[in-house]
């Protein structure tokens, strides 16, 4: 029997697009429900998607627990700290995980409730006409439908067809955030975001890591610069980085993965313990779309939207990963509200060009804006300034001296076009240079800012300031 219940609002998706958008479409007065699949490990209806459940938060947290137990092993005695036959137990770290990840999930619980947003578990498909047909995971089948329909089904990993994931030795993010026991050797196929955080916990805790990435370059997204002082940093951690690397195949034999790939030398050999495919993500769009919807998918498989993430069918929206722009959270989380404002008549806006990107490494990289390499492509003039962590008092004073902050300015208007930053605690520094691109601030708006003393921000001033040759702390 289907029954049928109508929304002014129909969210398909409860990441940090989906649910943000219902929880803001409810604040506007609209009768609003969000429909997900997403199960935890307990088998029950879990809401906030990939980034709550297997993604951002989860790796956040077994980084944090890897880096303190890091600290103790490695970095405390310069501190004058020591610990005898410190050790780490895998069960718990990943347990304090998944108390984090609960918190967090009955968190959006919480507030569904709070603002009468109608949480619906099930699998979600968009009919003509606005129409959600649902299927359970009993196996009934329901549909809803709304005013509007926005979709925001995220991403999944990309599985490689000679690597397939069983989730034992060969895993996705999912599976690296739950091993047992620390990998003896653990393999990483993919240099990215994923490859590089996930790679990054289990050498702290002991594992052997080789990341193979098929591309020749480092971090090709990032700027040049950073690129290569971050590269140089996890050198010496220890995290063997192969570039030009492909993988061919990986077969499980006697307990243990046994990769073939082919790199400028030619074929090469690889046995590990685990393997960690991270080779990117794809839009999670299918079995979405019955036919007659009008919704368009790309050839990428991402639902195809204009400037304010309309697909051009009459009501429907779609958010986050599973359109175009960078697959992040918070992206995908302004793209949210600003749907749910248009449809409440409001303003609503992203801007792309500001959006801050931030790998959660040791250091940390985080960006705003256009790299070097891309304003040379496109023969914009400009001009730069840096400045190492390594000539800033609270970064020796912190011992974590590695990296640096590059800010890039047009070399005319002065304007700012992109910041570049390498090192500690880089992740919340970033903003600041995102606030003054939002405002189109010049480097010399920020040369002109007082930032506080001692601070790691201090770096941000300094390298404004050597955009026009007049560092204070280094010679220019």
């Amino acid at each position: 029997m289907m029954s049928e219940q109508h929304y002014d609002v129909v969210v398909i998706g409860a990441g940090p697009a989906g649910y943000v958008a219902a929880i803001r479409a409810a604040q506007l007065g609209l009768k609003t429900a969000c429909v997900d699949a997403f199960v935890g490990k307990d088998g029950k209806p879990a809401l906030g998607g990939t980034c709550l459940n297997v993604g951002c938060i989860p790796s956040k947290a077994l980084l944090d627990s890897s880096k303190q137990f890091h600290n103790l092993t490695h970095n405390f005695a310069v501190h004058g700290i020591s610990a005898a036959n410190p050790s780490i137990d895998v069960g718990a770290m990943v347990g304090r995980k998944d108390k984090i990840v609960k918190q967090f999930t009955g968190g959006i619980t919480s507030l569904f409730k709070a603002n009468k947003v109608t949480p619906i578990a099930g699998f979600a498909t968009l009919k003509p006409g606005r129409v959600v047909s649902i299927k359970g995971h009993d196996g009934s089948v329901s549909e809803v439908s709304g005013t509007n329909v926005i979709i925001a089904t995220g991403s999944v990993p990309i599985e490689l067809p000679f690597a397939k994931f069983d989730n034992k030795f060969i895993v996705d993010n999912a599976g690296a955030l739950d091993f047992d026991a620390t990998p003896g050797r653990l393999g990483v196929i993919g240099a990215g975001v994923i490859g590089l955080e996930l790679g990054s916990v289990w050498k702290r805790l002991g594992s052997e890591v080789t990341i193979l990435e098929a591309l020749p370059d480092f971090l090709a997204a990032a700027d040049a610069d950073i690129a290569k002082a971050a590269a140089r940093e996890f050198k010496k951690q220890g995290l063997d980085i192969r570039l030009g690397a492909k993988l061919g195949k990986a077969e499980i034999r006697n307990n243990e993965v046994h990769l073939t790939y082919s790199d400028a030398k030619g074929e090469q050999n690889l046995v590990v313990d685990r393997l960690l495919v991270a080779v990117g993500r794809r839009a999670a769009t299918n079995g979405l779309l019955a036919e007659g919807t009008g919704v368009q998918l790309d050839e990428r498989g991402r639902v195809v939207v204009d400037d304010h993430c309309h697909t051009g069918a009459d009501g429907v929206w779609a958010v986050g990963d599973c359109v175009r722009g960078p697959m992040l959270a918070h992206k995908g989380s302004e793209e949210g509200i600003a749907v749910a404002e248009l449809i409440a008549g409001r303003a609503g806006h992203v801007n792309l060009d500001t959006v801050p990107w931030v790998i959660y490494t040791e250091p940390e990289l985080a960006w705003v804006g256009k790299t070097e390499e891309q304003l040379k492509a496109e023969g914009v003039p400009y001009r730069t300034g840096s400045f190492p962590f390594a000539a800033i008092g609270r970064a020796v004073a912190m011992n974590e001296t590695a990296g640096m902050v590059k800010v890039i300015a047009h070399a005319e208007t002065d304007r700012l076009l992109g910041v570049h930053m390498v090192g500690a605690c880089v992740s919340e520094m970033i903003h600041e240079a995102v606030v003054a691109m939002e405002f189109k601030g010049s480097a010399e708006d920020l040369a002109r800012i007082c930032h506080a003393h001692p601070t790691l921000s201090e770096a941000v001033h300094e390298a404004a300031l050597a955009v026009d040759k007049r560092a204070i702390h280094k010679a220019n």
